[in-house]
C-alpha cells in the first residue's frame, strides 16, 4: 500500500529560477525521502531546466511564461494523468521549508485543502502598508466564503487532495492573484473542505520577488476583483465534477 508521501506530487513552479531551484530539489529529496517532484519551468530564459533535471526533479517546460496559475494548472493536470492523489505547491526559491509538507498532507485526513499559514502562531514573517490592510480583507471575506476561520489566504505554500486536484486540473485560474485567492474562492464555492496549518516563512535563496512594492499600491483592488469572479459564476458545475464517486 503506498504512503500519502508516494501518492503525493510536490509542484514546483519556477521562472528564472537558476540558483536556487536545484538546492530546493535537493532539500525536498533529504527531508522527504522518496518524494516526487515536478519542477514546472515556466518560460524561463535561464538554465532553470537543466538545473531542476539534474538535481533529480521531474520538468515540464513550457514554452513561455503563464505565471504562478498557469504553471500550477500544469502540474495538477499532470497529477491528475499520472494518478497522483495529491499535490503540494512548493515555491522554487527556497523561502517554504519541504519539512513542513508533512504537517499539511496530515491535513487532508480532514480537508480538500490545506493552506500553509504565515500568520498563525509560528515564525515571524510579517507584512505591512496596503498589502497589510488587504489580506487582512481578504483573510475574513474568504473565511466567510470557506466557512472556517482563514489568516493566510494569500499564501503559496499549500496542498490538495483528492477533490481539490481533480477541480483545480480544469478551473485553476491563472490570473494574477487567482492562484492564491480565486483559487481558495472556486474550493469554497465547490464545496471543498478548506484549513489552515502554522508553517514558518524564510528569505528567499536567490532570484527577484514576483511582487513588486510598486504592485502594493493597487494589491487591494486587484484582489478584490480576483476575489469577485468566482463568487458570481455559477458552481453547479464545479460540485458536479468534484463529487465524491
Amino acid at each position: 500500500m503506498q504512503s500519502v508521501l508516494q501518492r503525493t506530487l510536490i509542484v514546483m513552479p519556477a521562472f528564472n529560477e537558476e540558483a536556487s531551484v536545484g538546492d530546493v530539489v535537493r532539500e525536498v529529496f533529504a527531508k522527504l525521502p522518496g518524494a516526487n517532484v515536478l519542477v514546472v519551468d515556466d518560460g524561463s530564459s535561464d538554465a532553470t531546466t537543466r538545473v531542476a533535471r539534474d538535481a533529480g526533479a521531474l520538468v515540464a517546460t513550457l514554452p513561455f511564461n503563464l505565471g504562478v496559475g498557469g504553471a500550477m494548472r500544469t502540474g495538477f493536470r499532470f497529477a491528475l494523468d499520472q494518478g497522483y492523489t495529491n499535490v503540494v505547491q512548493l515555491d522554487s526559491d527556497g523561502q517554504h521549508d519541504p519539512a513542513s509538507i508533512p504537517r499539511l498532507l496530515d491535513g487532508l485526513a480532514d480537508a480538500d485543502l490545506v493552506l500553509g499559514a504565515r500568520f498563525a502562531g509560528e515564525g515571524e514573517y510579517r507584512v505591512r502598508g496596503p498589502r497589510q490592510w488587504a489580506m487582512k480583507v481578504l483573510a475574513v471575506s474568504l473565511s466567510r466564503t470557506a466557512g472556517t476561520p482563514l489568516t493566510d489566504t494569500t499564501s503559496g505554500f499549500r496542498a490538495a487532495g483528492p477533490r481539490a486536484v481533480t477541480l483545480f486540473a480544469r478551473h485553476y485560474p491563472a490570473e494574477y492573484l487567482g492562484d492564491t485567492i480565486e483559487a481558495l474562492a472556486i474550493a469554497a464555492r465547490a464545496d471543498c473542505v478548506i484549513a489552515q496549518v502554522p508553517v514558518s516563512m524564510r528569505v528567499r535563496s536567490a532570484g527577484v520577488p514576483s511582487h513588486h512594492p510598486i504592485r502594493a499600491t493597487v494589491y487591494l483592488l486587484r484582489a478584490c476583483m480576483a476575489l469577485a469572479f468566482p463568487l458570481v459564476r455559477s458552481t453547479s458545475s464545479l460540485r458536479l465534477e468534484t463529487a465524491p464517486e
